[in-house]
C-alpha cells in the first residue's frame, strides 16, 4: 500500500501530455432506454456530456432475485450472440505503438439508464474509473477522477508516484462535492497503469480489476476493496457465491469517500506476450474468471477481445455498466533492451574504427594549414600550402603563390629540389626564398652579360692588332 498522499506533492511529477490525455479519455454518456436491434433485450442510446470522456460504475446492483436468474453464455446454443460493435451507446478506442497494442470498450449494460463508468486511455497510461452515486453523480465523479489522472500521472512506470495521482484525484472529487459539482456522496474506484518497458505500475481503488493473462494462464493481479471480497479472504464464502452475493455492490475503500483515502499501488514485471485487462465490476460480477481467461486467450486482437469481454457480460444480464481495456505486449523491454544494446555496440564500433581516421585527418588537415613548400608551376616556380604528397591520390597541399621564374634558369640541383618541395616554415620564407633565386638569377644573367662584353672587347683588340 502507498502511503498516505502528501497534499503538496506536485513537483516530483513528470506528467503527460494533459490535452492529448484528455483527447483519449472517455467519460460517462447519459442514456434512454431503447429496444436492441435483435429485439430480444434492451439496449440504450448515448447522449454524450459536455466535458472528459471518463466511464463509471453503478450505484447499486439488481436485487439479488433477479441477478440469480440462469445465466448463459455468448455463443450457447439457440441465444443470439450480441453484436457490441452496432450498439450506439458502446465507446471505444484501439491503437497501437512500438511496444504496446490496445483496444477497449465501455457499455452501458441492458438495465441501466445511464453509463457511470469513465475510461483512459493514453499510452503507456491505462485507467478505469467505475463511478458510483446514481445519475449526475457517479459519471461526474468518474469524469473528475481520468481528468485528474491524467493531468497528474508520471510519465514513466513509477508506482508511487502514479498512486499519488490517483490520491489527487480522491481529492479533485471531494473538492468537487464542496464546490457543488455532482452530488454529495457521489464517487468511484480508480484502476491505473503504466507500462514502460518490461515494467508494470499499478495504482487501484475500489473493485475494479487488473488482470494479466500470462502464457495462456490469468492472474487477477489487483485486489477488490469490498465486503464480499473480506468474506473471501475470511474463507465464508466463495469467489463465485461472491458475484451474485447481496452485498457485492458494497465497497470499502473508493475516491470521493474520505480525504485521507490512499491507494493500492505496486509494479510488476511484464514480458512480450502478455496481455492485460483492467476492468470495471460490471465485467468481472458478470463473468467468472474462468470464461474471461478463455475469451481473453481465444481473442485475436486486443479490441476483439474487449468487444468478446463486453458481449459475454451483456449475454449474461448486461446488469451493470461494463467497460474493458485490454493491452498487449507486443515488444517487451528487454526486446527493446537488446536491440538498443547491439546499436550500442554498432555505434562503438563505428567510433573505434572512426576515431582514428578522425584524428589522422585532423593531423593531416592541421599539417596542410602550417606546412608550405616551393616547387613547380609547369615551367616556373611556385609557392605552396601544404606538403608536396598525395596518399590515395589526394593532394595535401594548395597553390598559394605564382612567379615568372623559369625553372630552366635555376641550376640543375636546384631544379631537382624544386621537383620534390622545398620546406619552408612560413609563407615570407618562402617569398624570401623565391626573391633570392630571382637575385641570383639576374646576378648570373649580368655576369654572362659582362663576361659576354669582356670577350667581345677582346676580340676587338685582337683584331686591331692583326690589323696593324
Amino acid at each position: 500500500m502507498s502511503d498516505k498522499l502528501n497534499p503538496d506533492i506536485t513537483a516530483p511529477f513528470s506528467p503527460i501530455d494533459q490535452a492529448a490525455a484528455e483527447e483519449n479519455a472517455h467519460p460517462a454518456a447519459a442514456t434512454e432506454p431503447t429496444q436492441d436491434a435483435g429485439g430480444a433485450l434492451p439496449t440504450a442510446a448515448t447522449e454524450s456530456k459536455p466535458e472528459s470522456r471518463p466511464e463509471s460504475k453503478p450505484e447499486s446492483k439488481p436485487d439479488a432475485t433477479q441477478e440469480e436468474q440462469p445465466r448463459t453464455p455468448v455463443n450457447a446454443p439457440g441465444v443470439q450472440a450480441i453484436d457490441v460493435e452496432k450498439r450506439t451507446h458502446s465507446d471505444t478506442d484501439t491503437g497501437k505503438t512500438l511496444q504496446l497494442s490496445w483496444g477497449a470498450r465501455s457499455d452501458v449494460g441492458l438495465l441501466r439508464e445511464h453509463n457511470e463508468d469513465s475510461f483512459l486511455v493514453h499510452a503507456p497510461l491505462f485507467c478505469v474509473c467505475d463511478g458510483m452515486g446514481g445519475h449526475a453523480a457517479g459519471e461526474v465523479a468518474s469524469a473528475i477522477a481520468v481528468r485528474s489522472i491524467a493531468e497528474h500521472a508520471p510519465a514513466v512506470a513509477d508506482d508511487v508516484l502514479l498512486g499519488a495521482s490517483v490520491e489527487l484525484a480522491n481529492t479533485a472529487i471531494v473538492d468537487g462535492v464542496r464546490q457543488g459539482v455532482g452530488k454529495p456522496g457521489m464517487g468511484c474506484t480508480a484502476t491505473a497503469a503504466i507500462l514502460e518497458n518490461n515494467r508494470l505500475a499499478i495504482a487501484h481503488v475500489g473493485d475494479s480489476r487488473l488482470y494479466v493473462l500470462h502464457e495462456g494462464t490469468l492472474v487477477r493481479v489487483t485486489h477488490d476493496h469490498s465486503f464480499v471480497e473480506e468474506l473471501v479472504d475470511a474463507g465464508e464464502i466463495t469467489a463465485d457465491e461472491a458475484r451474485t452475493h447481496p452485498s457485492r455492490s458494497v465497497i470499502t475503500r473508493a475516491l470521493g469517500s474520505d480525504p485521507n483515502m490512499y491507494a493500492d499501488r505496486f509494479t510488476l514485471d511484464i514480458e512480450k506476450g502478455d496481455r492485460i485487462i483492467i476492468c470495471s465490476d460490471g465485467l468481472s460480477s458478470m463473468v467468472s474468471d474462468s470464461v474471461i481467461e478463455d475469451l481473453a486467450v481465444s481473442s485475436a486482437t486486443p479490441q476483439q477481445a474487449a468487444d468478446n469481454l463486453v458481449a459475454q457480460a451483456l449475454a449474461e444480464g448486461g446488469y451493470d455498466n461494463v467497460t474493458v481495456i485490454v493491452v498487449d505486449v507486443i515488444n517487451s523491454g528487454s526486446a527493446l533492451f537488446h536491440r538498443h544494446a547491439r546499436r550500442r555496440v554498432f555505434i562503438t564500433w563505428l567510433i573505434a574504427i572512426l576515431t582514428p581516421i578522425m584524428l589522422l585527418t585532423m593531423s593531416a588537415w592541421f599539417v596542410v594549414q602550417n606546412s608550405w613548400y616551393i616547387g613547380t608551376n609547369g615551367t616556373t616556380v611556385a609557392i605552396y600550402q601544404g606538403v608536396n604528397s598525395a596518399p590515395f591520390g589526394y593532394k595535401l597541399s594548395t597553390l598559394s603563390e605564382t612567379t615568372s621564374i623559369k625553372v630552366a634558369d635555376l641550376p640543375e640541383a636546384t631544379q631537382r629540389l624544386l621537383e620534390e618541395g622545398i620546406s619552408v616554415s612560413d609563407p615570407e620564407t618562402a617569398r624570401k626564398t623565391v626573391e633570392d633565386y630571382r637575385d641570383q638569377i639576374t646576378k648570373e644573367k649580368d655576369e654572362a652579360a659582362s663576361n659576354l662584353d669582356t670577350m667581345k672587347a677582346q676580340d676587338a683588340q685582337t683584331t686591331s692588332k692583326e690589323g696593324d
